[in-house]
């Protein structure tokens, strides 16, 4: 088995239970089959073992350095890069007159999930560089989708997000960098931005920037921003790449994890920029970005909390320590600390949070299928409201598979001689990536369950509740609780706002996000215990096992946030922060 991800896992959630060869029937996905889906499952593997897991180490203790006038970045790199870029998966889920594969998004997230799990660090180039290609692709003028969006998905080009600023954070509406018509049709930006993964190195002939600004006389606030396409070097209409733009580097952030990944202080001089769609309309073009990458942060998250998880298990069977409480006999041999139960305690845990994470995952990705294939409208509402849920719940529970993954290790787990604590340096960072884990809670219940009239709740909990009613008998238990879970919910979401007062409503929004995203990973094993039901074997004897303590372990976690919740209480909004 792959110490980096489990095949086994990713065949039996796409085929036994998510049935997406199922998409082949549908007009778009025609010309593919479960065996094409396969051999890009493979190609993957085989990608992400050979070219990304073998400098994820290097990558993280030779940095990108920057000398003043250029970054180095180990040459590993690029050319696992190149490789990525020559198997077509740029270009994956794109139509096939635009070069694309037209892979369903499930069957390319999980394709791209080997790669995050190799190598997060070198992923996330690809990671980002898709997502601007698909909304340039969507939303920006056909002349620009040529000069820019073809060469992206080639590998000739790189891109970026360019939000945050170093006085404004997550706080969109302090965005303060400008532009100004040129009267050209072009437009000239200045202002900073910080905080910008891939913002700078030379793994590309050009970056092309993503940036948020807002032009002169636009209202406060982010009714008043724009999106710009701003490319590092300027690029002909013949898409030759010609001189810098007005973009430098002012310097490198320096991570805790992810440091194969350049995280860049731009500085922007009057450079030229391109005005994607409206003005003013910046914002909600860049939703989607900023929910493509939510997925993909949450699907990283998931990834390194896999890969920790199985290193863990792995080493478990083999470490030798200790005996049974009930054998003290000290002739006798010693244990594979696996048969200690706190140990089993914490591999169970961590199989629960990474195997519940990848079914969701995968999951939101077959809703995007829906919503563009399937004519589902409610695909769209249902990913709507899971969207928050998919970033954040991964970002904490995977994140806890690593610091697991630590503890099986014991004191070696917590030396550089082990790879675990990289991992779990590197996914610290995917509950700030993309929207703190806070903000996520703040999405879901202030915005997501409420709007129009609570249809994305409603579709939510009649989702779920479908889930329940299909389940066999021996997991009417599961079901029961799925249900009463349902219920709680739906009566606390009233409760919070049955006096509109979004401050009392939103003071434990992040113990609401909790309590719905264990809900929503308890359905995931119900779905998946359904799946396994009356199949044989160590796999599914897992899936079974695992179901039992999630319900059994964690979803009664769920009882002390939603009591928390019902109880109105409003400390943190009111305390006196002098006292802290």
């Amino acid at each position: 088995m792959s110490s980096i991800l489990s095949q086994r896992d990713l065949e039996f959630l796409l085929y036994e239970w998510l049935d997406v060869a199922a998409l082949t029937t549908r007009p778009r996905f025609a010309e593919h089959s479960r065996e094409t889906f396969d051999a890009f499952l493979e190609l993957s593997a085989q990608i992400a073992e050979r070219e990304f897991a073998t400098h994820n180490r290097r990558g993280d203790t030779e940095e990108p350095r920057f000398d003043g006038e250029r970054v180095h970045i180990i040459p590993e790199v690029k050319a696992a890069l190149a490789a990525f870029n020559g198997s077509g998966l740029p270009a994956g889920t794109m139509d096939e007159e635009d070069g694309g594969l037209q892979l369903p998004h499930v069957v390319a997230r999980a394709c791209f999930a080997w790669f995050q799990a190799a190598n997060i660090a070198t992923s996330a180039y690809p990671m980002l560089t898709m997502a601007n290609a698909n909304l340039l692709r969507a939303h920006a003028a056909p002349e620009h989708v040529a000069r820019f969006v073809d060469p992206m998905l080639s590998g000739r080009f790189t891109g970026t997000m360019c939000l945050s600023e170093p006085q404004a954070g997550s706080s969109l509406s302090d965005v303060i960098t400008r532009a100004s018509p040129a009267g050209d049709g072009s437009y000239r930006v200045t202002g900073s931005k910080m905080w910008i993964s891939g913002g700078d190195h030379e793994l590309s002939e050009t970056i092309v920037h993503l940036v948020l600004a807002r032009v002169a006389g636009a209202p406060a606030g982010v009714k008043g921003l724009s999106l710009f396409i701003v490319p590092k070097h300027l690029v002909g209409d013949d898409g030759r790449v010609g001189e810098r733009n007005g973009v430098e580097l002012a310097g490198l952030n320096h991570k805790m994890g992810f440091r194969g990944t350049t995280n860049a202080v731009l500085s922007f001089t009057d450079s030229t920029a391109y005005l994607v769609g409206a003005e003013g309309s910046g914002l909600a073009y860049m939703f989607q970005m900023m929910n493509e990458a939510r997925i993909g942060v949450g699907a990283g998250a998931v990834a390194l909390g896999y890969t920790g998880y199985l290193h863990a298990l792995a080493y478990a069977r083999e470490r030798l320590q200790g005996r049974p409480v009930a054998d003290k006999d000290p002739a006798a041999p010693p244990v594979p600390i696996i048969r200690h139960p706190d140990v089993r305690r914490m591999l169970l845990a961590s199989k629960t949070y990474v195997e519940g994470g990848l079914a969701l995952i995968l999951y939101a990705s077959k809703l995007v299928d829906d919503q563009e294939t399937g004519g589902s409208p409610e695909a769209a509402v249902l990913l709507d409201v899971l969207t928050p849920i998919v970033k954040a719940w991964p970002s904490q529970w995977c994140l806890l598979a690593n610091d697991h993954a630590i503890q099986v290790h014991g004191g070696y787990g917590y030396t550089r001689e082990y790879p675990v604590e990289q991992f779990y340096r590197d996914n610290r960072l995917n509950p700030i990536h993309e929207g703190t884990d806070g903000i996520q809670g703040l999405d879901l219940l202030g915005r997501k369950v409420v709007m129009r009239d609570g249809a994305g709740l409603k579709l939510l909990v009649r989702t779920i509740r479908a889930a329940a009613g299909r389940a066999p008998a021996e997991l009417a238990g599961y079901a029961r609780s799925l249900e009463a879970g349902c219920q709680r919910l739906v009566e606390v979401t009233a409760k919070l706002w049955s006096d509109a007062d979004p401050a009392r409503a939103l003071a434990n929004s992040t113990a609401y996000l909790n309590a719905a995203g264990h809900l929503v990973i308890a359905w995931m094993w119900l779905e998946q215990a359904t799946a396994a039901a009356g199949r044989q074997g160590p796999f599914y004897d897992g899936k079974r096992l695992a179901a039992r303590y999630f319900f059994t372990h964690e979803l009664p976690r769920t009882t002390a946030w939603f009591e928390l919740l019902e109880s109105g209480d409003t400390l943190l909004a009111d305390l006196d922060d002098t006292c802290l």
